[in-house]
């Protein structure tokens, strides 16, 4: 139990004059003035590699995706469903394509971060019409030039 003075403010004179205490991992109870405080069960926090973004369809529609997945299927090992979600299996395909051809040297890994961004532009710039910086944004321009990639 903590020794932090009690004085107003506190959670227990919160508690005791009915005011609410938002505080992780305790309980406030107050039973006719008087005020209890019970932790309850604490959980452990074990680090983990970040997460990929599930989908990342950069505004491509349903249908436009799964073009894409068959384009992937049938040129760069994609073996997942043909379901519209560019998700990270769709990614590595992807990958697999812009390291051979458009200048991307990071990790076959599904993220579709900066540096797929700027493989995909060098692509979208070759053949579709994308006119702006190759800078791993994918803003309007890269977007536009990727739906019509998708089409």
């Amino acid at each position: 139990m903590s020794s932090a003075p009690l004085g107003a403010g506190s959670p227990v004179s919160a508690a005791v004059s009915g005011g609410t205490v938002a505080k992780p991992g305790v309980v406030s109870v107050s039973v006719a003035g008087f005020a209890a405080t019970t932790s309850t069960a604490q959980t452990t926090a074990v680090a983990q590699p970040a997460a990929v973004a599930a989908t990342q369809n950069f505004g491509l529609t349903s249908a436009e995706a799964k073009n894409v997945q068959n384009f992937l299927a049938a040129n760069w090992g994609y073996t997942g469903g043909i379901d519209g979600q560019l998700g990270t299996n769709s990614w590595k395909a992807f990958q697999r394509c812009l390291a051979t051809y458009w200048g991307y040297t990071g990790d076959i890994d599904g993220d579709p971060g900066p540096n797929t961004i700027k493989a995909l532009q060098r692509l979208l710039k070759d053949s579709y019409g994308y006119t702006g910086a190759i800078d791993g944004i994918a803003g309007s321009g890269t977007r536009a030039a990727f739906k019509r990639f998708a089409a």
